[in-house]
């Protein structure tokens, strides 16, 4: 487990410093808006859709390290995905976060999401940690609501 703790610190930090897929996507088919009012944590996500395929995803705004860190994971895993897959993704890191599996033994098991095992030790951070795979989901429905973590 200390293996899978330094490597959250890793990766919260490499994708925090250095956030893949951030800023506006232009021509985007579907976006969503998500609030946190608690921290203040506050995203756009955009999205292509084509064919039922997540062709381009980014995401724009601010928010805490773990929000933000978050929201760039979740990009990079989700671009090329089915919208069957992105559903199943959001199911598995949202039920990691907030403790409905077991805890991870491998981080081959959860991949990249591993690193958010221990979030939901801090359920104030799993509002952060779950931000933007919420506001993903409302972009993909069109329901025009913002999401908010309260």
């Amino acid at each position: 487990m200390d293996e899978l703790k330094e490597l959250y610190q890793q990766v919260i930090l490499d994708h925090n410093r250095n956030p893949r897929n951030f800023g506006a996507l232009e021509n985007h088919t579907h976006t969503a808006e998500g609030f946190n009012p608690l921290c203040g944590d506050h995203f756009f996500v955009d999205l292509i859709l084509e064919n039922n395929l997540v062709k381009e995803i980014h995401f724009h705004g601010q928010g805490c390290a773990l929000s933000k860190a978050s929201a760039s994971i979740m990009t990079t895993l989700l671009k090329g995905k089915t919208l069957e897959e992105a559903g199943k993704l959001f199911e598995k890191f949202h039920d990691l976060v907030t403790g409905k599996t077991e805890s991870i033994t491998t981080v081959e098991e959860y991949g990249k999401i591993a690193v958010f095992s221990g979030v939901r030790e801090f359920p104030v951070r799993v509002k952060c940690a779950s931000l933007a795979w919420h506001t993903m989901k409302a972009a993909i429905s069109i329901d025009g609501k913002v999401v908010s973590t309260e």
